[in-house]
């Protein structure tokens, strides 16, 4: 699917018909510009990506945190509108955290209309009796989520698993790779996973977690913390983002420079032979 992307969405705000979750939105103008240029940002990158397949089913990660809130949110809208012909069932795994309050989720999202499935597996018992307490969860945490999330996908019949990592995310993921990964590598906008029937798509790549917060914010979505890794100081990915934070306060406009950077990568210029021929290269005679 080409998706135009236009200046503005095609609809106007002011309009009454809305999707539910935007019923209660404020009026101001502030949040009218925060919301087009979120709605713009994932227009475009559903376009650079080619995320959207007419018909298609996607299931959307909802944790309960800003992001998949926002996420979900985002999507509806574009639906609501027209301009994003999929159908989209949102999804909540219940991990088996303490005092999670499991009301929550399923009230909203049956309140609002929304689609959904709540799937409760047990992987915090898993991820606490395989790591000592002084280790971080985070990565045994996400691989456990993620399998589920599949197999929950493929029963749902979904072509696509829709995840809400955002600009910082990405740029997050990068230095965790340069700096201790020894590679360049982000978190691609769309990947096929490793059985080849399932797509993950990021549809926020371009989206300021700035902007993620304010939208959560007017919106007032009901946040469940993580009490699982939520509590863990000192994790790599937070050093980071203190990092990138300190470099945007120091030279605004860097981050989106970053993430340009990323779409404009030029292999003749690094030092990896696997994608670029350097002993093939030669100078012809008299410079010809």
């Amino acid at each position: 699917m080409n998706l135009h992307v236009a200046p503005d969405p095609a609809v106007s705000f002011d309009d009454a018909a809305c999707h539910p979750m935007f019923r209660d939105v404020p009026g101001s103008v502030g949040f009218n510009k925060l919301r087009k240029r979120l709605l713009r940002n994932v227009r475009q990158a559903l376009e650079d990506f080619a995320m959207a397949k007419p018909g298609d089913r996607w299931l959307v990660a909802l944790s309960g945190g800003k992001d998949s809130y926002g996420l979900l949110a985002l999507l509806l809208d574009l639906k609501w509108r027209g301009l994003l012909p999929v159908e989209l069932v949102a999804c909540n795994l219940d991990q088996g955290q303490p005092n999670f309050p499991k009301h929550i989720l399923p009230d909203y999202l049956a309140h609002h209309g929304v689609p959904h499935r709540i799937e409760y597996q047990d992987t915090y018992s898993v991820v606490t009796d395989k790591l000592p307490e002084t280790s971080t969860y985070c990565s045994l945490c996400s691989r456990l989520r993620r399998g589920h999330l599949y197999r929950v996908a493929r029963e749902e019949g979904c072509q696509a698993l829709v995840l809400g990592h955002h600009r910082e995310d990405i740029l997050e993921t990068f230095f965790l790779n340069l700096f201790h990964g020894g590679r360049l590598a982000a978190m691609p906008p769309k990947l096929l996973n490793d059985e080849g029937d399932l797509l993950v798509l990021r549809p926020l790549s371009y989206c300021a977690e700035s902007d993620m917060s304010k939208l959560a914010e007017a919106m007032a979505f009901p946040i469940i913390p993580c009490d699982l890794c939520g509590s863990q100081d000192g994790l790599q990915r937070n050093a980071m983002k203190a990092m990138l934070a300190d470099i945007e306060a120091r030279m605004p406009g860097r981050k989106d420079t970053m993430i340009r950077a990323m779409t404009n990568v030029r292999p003749s210029h690094l030092l990896d032979r696997s994608l670029f021929d350097f002993a093939a290269l030669s100078p012809t005679q008299g410079g010809q």
